[in-house]
């Protein structure tokens, strides 16, 4: 494993490193990606592997811009005004595989459709441009473990089963992408994130449905139940934190605790507990204690998707 700082020579090291079939991690403006080149099955399969990710959860094809979305699927106008508003940005789109979509179905879990990102981060997009193929690429983390946020965070998780490990600092959001499906029946929300489902419907017209668990045959990667989970147990809806737990605050009034605590926004302010929560989680889980007791967190904009993953993380293994 090559930890380094994202630089042209990393960069361009990381690129060839693809290329070559090898895995790569590399910041996003949401989580760190483990990144394989999506055409070549045998480095995708390395993904899954890595990672333990079972084979039935499709991966997220990344692009450097809209001209690489539409090589690789059917965008209709519908799917082209979300593109033209978020991309670059942390929304993923559920579209139509062209016929001549050169992705390996391993990558689409042998589905219909392609899950696509234009990434806004300027390391992932140097990096996108230097390979010049489409990245799949997950979260950098053990399947169903805390997403990475941090460089260090991937290393902890996966060490030497990565080539090359680009370190720009920690991502900007903290929570992974939007994911929406266009079909011909309406949009579906099958991931909560930073683009909300009122600014979709803003963009669109249209309604957004929800489809948020899907443990037999997920058409997203974020649907299991069990998912992001620290080694503690995690506890929703927390008044106050008991003997053993660490307490995982959210507001200007922090119960008093002996135990280790963190507030991941003492203002209340949602941005702030998103870019801070899967940290958090690792931090608190570190000091060994036997659960994380969470105050509540508002569930609506961006709470929606905050909760979305607190709900996964305490959800029985």
């Amino acid at each position: 494993m090559s930890r380094t700082p994202a630089d042209d020579t990393s960069i361009a090291e990381a690129a060839l490193a693809l290329v070559a079939g090898a895995l790569v991690a590399f910041p996003t403006e949401t989580v760190y990606g483990l990144g394989a080149d999506a055409t070549n099955g045998r480095a995708v399969a390395q993904i899954f592997a890595a990672k333990g990710r079972p084979s039935f959860n499709p991966l997220i094809a990344h692009v450097a811009d809209l001209a690489a979305a539409e090589r690789l699927a059917v965008i209709d106008e519908t799917a082209r005004r979300l593109a033209d508003a978020f991309w670059p940005g942390p929304l993923t789109l559920v579209l139509p595989r062209r016929p001549d979509c050169p992705v390996s179905d391993l990558a689409t879990a042998g589905l219909a459709t392609i899950a696509i990102r234009v990434p806004d981060h300027p390391v992932a997009q140097r990096l996108l441009r230097a390979a010049g193929v489409p990245v799949a690429a997950p979260s950098a983390n053990r399947s169903g473990h805390v997403s990475p946020t941090r460089a260090e965070h991937v290393a902890a998780d996966l060490g030497d089963r990565i080539a090359v490990i680009l370190d720009a600092g920690p991502t900007a959001h903290g929570l992974e992408s939007t994911v929406v499906a266009v079909t011909d029946d309406g949009l579906v929300l099958l991931r909560p994130g930073t683009v909300t489902a009122d600014q979709i419907t803003a963009v669109t017209g249209r309604p957004v449905a929800r489809q948020l668990d899907a443990a037999d045959r997920p058409q997203s990667p974020g649907q299991l139940a069990s998912h992001y989970a620290p080694r503690a147990r995690v506890r929703l809806d927390a008044t106050a934190a008991g003997p053993g737990e660490a307490l995982l605050a959210f507001g200007p009034i922090t119960p008093s605790h002996d135990g280790p605590t963190l507030n991941l926004s003492a203002a209340g302010d949602l941005v702030e507990a998103a870019a801070a929560l899967f940290a958090a989680l690792r931090r608190l889980d570190a000091t060994g204690v036997s659960a994380i007791a969470v105050m509540p967190i508002p569930d609506a904009g961006l709470g929606e998707a905050i909760n979305d993953r607190l709900r996964r993380a305490a959800a029985p293994r």
